[in-house]
């Protein structure tokens, strides 16, 4: 029962950090500093990732008119717009693809603990600042999801790969400076953030399944399904308040949380610099 509910927590914090750029898998690793479960690592490893499918089906439910390219109701059933969109979530992709499948279990190994979370989590944090100070007054040269080009859809993608090499810096966190930079709205980048999300998610989810194994011991399917309940159910609310929030505030107050537990993390665990 207790690892039950310890589940059900991993799950409302993988909802919550999952669509805020502040590292969904730095707060998945400090918790489990925290409140360990009573799992063997290996199960851990693909636990940690496959939860995310409940907060990436939260995004399906919620933009489906958006991301389906078919539509049996109207005259043209195929939508090139959208067809187009994924292609550029494709291209967007690929270099996280890439260093995952030559690095991946390295990386894991060398950077995934406490220690590098902190110091990305204050990193970016200083870089939201720094960025959107920066961009306070210049003018979004990217409105619309249709307007982002193939050649900035990549360079989005090799943003992303930052994340993918550093727990800590956050894929929302990494794309949303990256695409900052080169003139995309906030409203823009972070929906083409939330669809970037669903190939990702559901790629590495099914990577881990099959290294893992579909063969479960005592409760550990329960835990997985649990989690993934909970971080699907808060993943509504938490991107219904995101697309809000950025629609009248801009990305520094994410910065200094960031830094706040960047600098908690390093007191609480008595990591000197």
């Amino acid at each position: 029962m207790i690892e039950i509910i310890k589940s059900i927590i991993f799950g409302i914090v993988e909802g919550i950090t999952e669509w805020l750029p502040i590292s969904s898998t730095g707060h998945m690793i400090l918790l489990n500093e925290v409140m360990p479960l009573s799992v063997s690592k290996e199960y851990l490893d693909m636990y940690l990732v496959v939860i995310q499918l409940g907060a990436i089906m939260a995004v399906v439910l919620l933009f489906w008119k958006k991301i389906f390219p078919f539509s049996f109701q109207e005259k043209n059933i195929i939508k090139k717009d959208i067809f187009t969109m994924w292609f550029k979530i494709v291209v967007a992709c690929i270099p996280a693809v890439i260093v995952e499948l030559a690095f991946g279990d390295y990386i894991e190994g060398v950077f995934y603990h406490y220690q590098v979370v902190a110091v990305m989590l204050i990193i970016v944090g200083i870089l939201f600042i720094v960025v959107e100070n920066w961009n306070k007054n210049r003018v979004s040269k990217i409105c619309s999801i249709q307007e982002i080009t193939y050649q900035t859809a990549f360079i989005i993608g090799i943003f992303q790969v930052i994340a993918a090499v550093f727990p800590g810096t956050s894929r929302s966190g990494a794309t949303i400076i990256g695409a900052l930079l080169l003139g995309v709205s906030r409203t823009v980048i972070a929906e083409f953030t939330f669809y970037l999300a669903i190939p990702v998610m559901f790629g590495a989810s099914f990577m881990k399944l099959l290294s893992f194994g579909v063969t479960f011991q005592d409760n550990e399917l329960a835990l997985l399904i649990t989690a993934m309940l909970s971080s699907f159910v808060v993943s509504l609310y938490v991107i219904r308040f995101f697309i809000g929030y950025i629609k009248k505030n801009d990305f520094k107050a994410f910065g200094w949380y960031r830094i706040v537990i960047g600098i908690v993390v390093f007191i609480a665990f008595g990591f000197i610099l």
